[in-house]
């Protein structure tokens, strides 16, 4: 393992160090290197961390420090416990944008995700993250947490403040449509697509209030750009229908530079039953429809495309973490070891992925290379 494959390492060298000088038996970078490696590979408690770090230290001596060897599975505790997760955050999403930046990311869904099995007083009662994902490239890009006596309200504009948006399509569920949201987005440099329901209900109102004028007008007067779909598998029928009208007039005061307004409607035909549902957005981006559908659409790629994986692969649902930052750094570790991973060489299944690095310590030296290739390229 050398040292160009530990650019990692490098991202989180101005990271502070939450410990006391007379007590840092150990490298922060070591400690923060041998913990992803291990929950890239397998390991799902600070036990298994420790005894991966034991089995793996003759490849680990090889490009770390290891002044008094291994840390025990109560130093990366105590370590994480401590850590600040924003500050541990920010140098992550730093990374990320160094990635952005030679691959060219545009779509960024924002979405949260609770993590059932460690308690803590949020509006969902345990754990919940929130997170920045690359819907084409499968990256994440950042995470917070749901501060205590709060909702995801509160971390999303922590978590878009950390993120370099210049260039970015930001798309939120209704919980993120908000105008100091969409204000925070443009500020930025980014374009904002907002999911419209009714939390916000003089939008709602307004939005479907104009899509049924248009649609008895025939659209007479109005600017629009329609796109349709038809999909069949699995023993059902999916057609959806994009329709866009854009500059669009009579909406509440307070959204910043709205380009158009979104309807999608999706009908599905299987099983006996047959079930027609429309949702509303809006959006500062003047895209055709087809281009919008699809952005919306692939807003929901983080629920396969990570939050799945999280509970499938590395099983978060069952993590009981909760000391300190413990829990939330322990998960931005675990949304790192997913990206690497899905960013890694072959075909075979995130789990497949995690036992082969385990096992094979060129494929995890490819893991760990993943991201950097796309930094060099």
């Amino acid at each position: 393992m050398s040292e160009p494959q530990l650019s990692l390492a490098r991202a989180f060298a101005d990271l502070p160090d939450p410990r006391v000088e007379r007590t840092k038996k150990h490298a922060l970078a070591d400690i923060l290197v041998i913990a992803l490696c291990a929950v890239v590979c397998g390991a799902d408690s600070w036990e298994d961390i420790e005894d991966f770090g034991r089995a793996k230290e003759a490849l680990f001596r090889r490009c770390l420090a290891l002044p008094n060897g291994i840390p025990s599975h109560d130093t990366f505790y105590r370590v994480f416990a401590a850590l600040d997760p924003v500050r541990f955050g920010a140098c992550f999403a730093r990374w990320m944008a160094g990635v952005c930046a030679a691959t060219g990311l545009r779509p960024i869904a924002i979405d949260g995700k609770a993590v059932r099995g460690t308690p803590g007083a949020t509006a969902s009662g345990c754990l919940h993250l929130v997170s920045a994902w690359a819907t084409e490239n499968h990256l994440v890009l950042g995470q917070r947490a749901v501060a205590e006596g709060s909702n995801e309200i509160t971390a999303i504009p922590e978590l878009l403040r950390a993120l370099d948006l210049e260039g970015a399509l930001v798309t939120i569920d209704a919980v993120g449509c908000q105008t100091e949201v969409a204000e925070q987005i443009r500020e930025q440099d980014g374009d904002y697509l907002l999911a419209v329901k009714g939390n916000q209900p003089g939008l709602h109102d307004a939005i479907l209030a104009l899509f049924e004028r248009a649609l008895d007008g025939d659209f007479a007067g109005y600017r629009h750009d329609a796109w349709a779909t038809e999909e069949d598998g699995h023993g059902r029928h999916e057609g959806r229908h994009v329709t866009v009208l854009y500059d669009p007039p009579g909406l509440p005061d307070g959204w910043p530079d709205v380009a158009a307004v979104v309807m999608v409607t999706r009908e599905r035909q299987g099983g006996g039953q047959h079930t027609c549902e429309a949702g509303y957005y809006l959006t500062s981006l003047a895209g055709t429809a087809a281009e919008l559908g699809k952005l919306v659409r692939g807003h929901w790629g983080i629920e396969n495309g990570l939050h799945w994986v999280l509970d499938m692969a590395f099983r978060e649902d069952a993590c009981r973490t909760r000391a300190g930052h413990a829990g939330a750094n322990l998960g931005l570790l675990r949304r790192i070891a997913a990206s690497l991973l899905k960013q890694a060489p072959g075909k075979r299944s995130i789990r497949g992925k995690r036992l082969r690095a385990g096992w094979d310590d060129e494929f995890l030296l490819q893991v760990l290379q993943g991201l950097d290739e796309n930094l060099d390229a």
